[in-house]
């Protein structure tokens, strides 16, 4: 039996974003699967080897330095919250590994050895704050969790705001898992305040605990005041319920109600195995298609070394679930179609506005300006 390749999955099982990620190690899971029953790569299975850091960052490094000392794997697909990734990169970096990191995050940061699978703030921050502003009115009020990704992405946010004459009327920031009575403060504020929408930027269970509250206390009904940011996906639509999702507006590049061939695949591959009413999201979407990237990365390369796979992987083109995806040379981030959705009452998104064309990725807010843009088409 030849020898298998072997891949080590970093994802929390419990914690606060135990939720997204779950969903990162299923399309994880899901893409090896299918990769495997065709055969492997050159007639080789893919091994996974999965810990679970149980959401604790300190435990992340460690555990990416057992993988790739103890275990000799090189190839890591983990992480969700910046936080716990930039303890990582510094095992792969030491090691000269691959961390391929599938969530959306602030951007302002680059590294020759992380693969970024998700949107940086020009690729969903931009088009979310033009939306917001254009739909619902310009008095904002932003609430993010107290760490590196709310904190970059609300100070990007407040540029975007100002610069298209709105107002932010107040800002807080709760702990990764907020007591109800941290989070009944934060409604009565905007009670008191009256904001035309909240800008989110809680992740994980706080998310979906704000947003529940949210709907208890009223504040968000008949599609007024909504909650927008880009943390809320499918699969936590399906953890409040249509009636406490609808009209949430998230900047994604999937959903589920996309119609692209790679995407019906991806689809009946999931139902086929886990049954029609198991919901998908963005997140399983950005590991499946990074995990496919890495098989066909290593095809051509034939060896799991992080150089000689990188030469394979800039510059392709590959068709994700969401549409085409190409990881870009200069800084391993991906271009994809930016989109923005609203919770519908069945439990999934409405596709309300989607970019023409593939978005290049600027971590660094270098090329992109934060004037107003043209919202392209609008989908109805």
């Amino acid at each position: 039996m030849n020898t298998p390749w072997r891949i080590g999955l970093l994802f929390s099982h419990s914690g606060a974003t135990a939720l997204p990620e779950r969903e990162h190690e299923f399309g994880v899971r899901l893409a090896v699967d299918e990769i495997n029953r065709a055969g492997g790569i050159l007639g080789r299975v893919i091994e996974v080897v999965a810990h679970d850091p149980a959401g604790d960052p300190a435990v992340f490094r460690q555990q990416a330095e057992i993988l790739m000392t103890v275990e000799g794997i090189s190839v890591i697909f983990g992480c969700h919250t910046s936080d716990t990734r930039k303890l990582v990169a510094r095992s792969v970096e030491r090691r000269n590994g691959l961390l391929w990191y599938p969530a959306s995050y602030e951007g302002f940061e680059y590294s020759p050895n992380i693969l970024y699978g998700g949107s940086v703030a020009n690729q969903c921050i931009f088009p979310l704050s033009d939306y917001l502003l254009a739909e619902y009115g310009g008095r904002s009020y932003f609430v993010g969790c107290d760490y590196i990704f709310p904190r970059e992405t609300n100070r990007v946010m407040r540029d975007l705001v100002d610069a298209r004459g709105g107002e932010i009327l107040g800002e807080c920031y709760l702990p990764m898992l907020p007591s109800r009575a941290e989070i009944e403060k934060v409604l009565i504020d905007i009670r008191k305040l009256q904001p035309d929408f909240v800008f989110s930027t809680l992740v994980g269970e706080a998310a979906q605990v704000f947003a529940r509250m949210y709907f208890e206390a009223g504040l968000g009904l008949d599609g007024h005041r909504p909650i927008g940011g880009a943390s809320i996906t499918e699969c936590e639509l399906a953890r409040l319920g249509p009636a406490a999702a609808k009209g949430i507006v998230t900047a994604s590049a999937y959903f589920s109600s996309l119609d692209t061939d790679m995407n019906r695949r991806f689809l009946n591959t999931l139902r086929k195995f886990y049954g029609e009413e198991r919901p998908t999201s963005g997140w399983a979407s950005a590991s499946y298609a990074q995990m496919h990237m890495f098989s066909r990365a290593l095809e051509i390369a034939q060896s799991e070394d992080a150089d000689h796979l990188l030469r394979a992987l800039h510059g392709m083109r590959f068709d994700a679930p969401d549409g085409p995806i190409l990881l870009d040379p200069d800084n391993n981030h991906v271009w994809l179609t930016p989109r923005v959705g609203v919770a519908n009452v069945r439990g999934g998104f409405d596709v309300v506005w989607s970019a023409p064309d593939l978005v290049r990725p600027d971590p660094y807010l270098a090329n992109s300006p934060i004037s107003p843009m043209p919202m392209g088409r609008r989908v109805v």
